[in-house]
């Protein structure tokens, strides 16, 4: 298509497969979406189109994205404000015609790529996030990740006993099946790792868990965690496509296929 539609908390430029997104700065737009700045999303990463009233006078375009295309939204499980929501653009009443007609070009798209409403979960990640290295400060502890292992180092003022006994820690993305964050902006909030083979066991209380960090108030700030979050999850993903798929005994086909040939 090659147009481009501004509003007024976001610019969205559409190419000929993917609609490119270019955050606003400014202090009434949200942090989260200034720390991601642009965005890349495949018309084959999104479900549908909404358009519908938004405050004050305005229309809101907004596209759905396809379950399993962005790592940013499997990360975040529905926990965001409207206002951070990253398929949100928001424009004058007066300009809802011309809405309309984009929604409709996206729509065609967006079916034209493979995507849809009827369309299966994507096979994998369609979708960039913010790479590594990332870190951000919790309340007990500095969460960090350079791209292959996170690490917690505990703060002395804010740690359990229980987290100072265990140590820093650091958790190989390999060894990881994905993470559970819960929104600062919620009663309870933390960044907690899961490992492939705890079978979900974990300590009942983030304080005491060593796989967790737990935010307070101006720690783990959403536009701080959650990228890191969701480049984890994007990570974990990676190194699971890679690892070689193990048959019904528990057997590394790879390790087959290498006696064999030797």
């Amino acid at each position: 298509m090659g147009d481009v539609l501004a509003g007024s908390n976001a610019v969205w430029e559409f190419d000929a497969d993917a609609v490119l997104i270019r955050y606003e700065r400014g202090m009434r737009n949200s942090k989260l979406l200034q720390t991601l700045g642009r965005r890349r999303v495949p018309y084959e990463a999104l479900a549908g189109v909404e358009l519908g009233p938004g405050r004050r006078g305005t229309v809101v375009l907004r596209a759905l994205p396809r379950r399993g295309a962005d790592p940013l939204m499997e990360a975040a499980k529905g926990q965001l404000k409207e206002a951070a929501d990253p398929y949100r653009l928001v424009l004058p009443a007066e300009r809802e015609l011309l809405a309309e007609y984009y929604a409709e070009e996206l729509l065609s798209a967006i079916g034209a790529a493979g995507g849809g409403s009827d369309a299966e979960p994507a096979p994998r990640h369609l979708v960039e996030v913010p790479s590594a290295p990332q870190s951000f400060k919790a309340y007990d502890g500095k969460a960090s990740f350079d791209g292959e292992t996170v690490s917690f180092r505990w703060f002395w003022t804010g740690a359990s006993t229980a987290k100072w006994k265990a140590g820093d820690q650091h958790f190989p993305v390999a060894e990881l099946s994905g993470v559970d964050w819960r929104s600062p902006e919620m009663l309870g909030g933390h960044l907690r790792l899961l490992p492939r083979d705890a079978d979900g066991h974990h300590a009942d209380n983030p304080d005491d868990d060593p796989a967790t960090v737990v935010f307070g108030l101006g720690y783990g700030l959403v536009h701080e965690s959650l990228p890191l979050a969701a480049a984890v999850v994007a990570a974990v993903q990676r190194a699971a496509r890679t690892r070689p798929a193990l048959d019904r005994d528990g057997y590394s086909r790879a390790a087959d296929v290498d006696d064999m040939s030797g």
